[in-house]
């Protein structure tokens, strides 16, 4: 290839992958697809049976109904965190309990697997926060002409407004408006 060679047009198949790719930084995918998959073994075991030779092993229990509810509802808590972020917490902590409450219904929590699964997405879904935009400077790759990391540079919070009010805080507290935070309880 020379330099006078033109760029080729990504195909179908990277345009399509790099569009995969923004829509799964957006949003808890690997969250999501750990409970998913937690429910799974969860609601398969007690209704399976495993044939050794003439021997038929049945694993269900009494608790089938109980496994195969918990089971559903994570499979529907993977999905709901993969198509409706806002809900992270909600369905991360309902993981979480319905992980715990497996491991007496349902064989273990589906042989340890499918509560191991749901507890670590649960726990990825409650830490997961979406990230910030970036900004132009950071597209265009330029950095800040005084972003040399330098100490002195970085101004710190509260230096630079000029005891202007922010929109961030959210405390109603601030020098602005008087209010400092003293004598705010009663």
């Amino acid at each position: 290839m020379s330099a006078e060679t033109p760029a080729a047009d990504p195909g179908q198949f990277t345009i399509r992958r790099q569009q995969f790719r923004a829509w799964r930084g957006a949003r808890p995918f690997w969250a999501g697809l750990f409970v998913l998959l937690g429910g799974f073994p969860i609601m398969y075991f007690p209704y399976a049976h495993l044939q050794l030779g003439h021997l038929t092993l049945a694993m269900a229990t009494t608790a089938g109904a109980g496994s195969l509810i918990i089971g559903v509802l994570l499979v529907v808590l993977g999905v709901s965190l993969w198509f409706q972020k806002h809900v992270r917490t909600f369905a991360g902590v309902a993981a979480i309990l319905l992980a715990l409450v497996s491991l007496p219904v349902s064989n273990f929590g589906g042989f340890v697997l499918g509560f191991l699964f749901s507890l670590i997405g649960g726990a990825m879904a409650v830490a997961w926060a979406p990230g910030e935009p970036a900004g132009p400077e950071a597209q265009a790759g330029a950095a800040a002409p005084d972003a040399g990391g330098a100490p002195g540079t970085v101004p710190l919070p509260g230096q630079g407004t000029g005891g202007a009010y922010e929109p961030n805080d959210l405390s109603g507290t601030s020098p602005a408006n008087g209010a400092n935070g003293r004598h705010s309880a009663g």
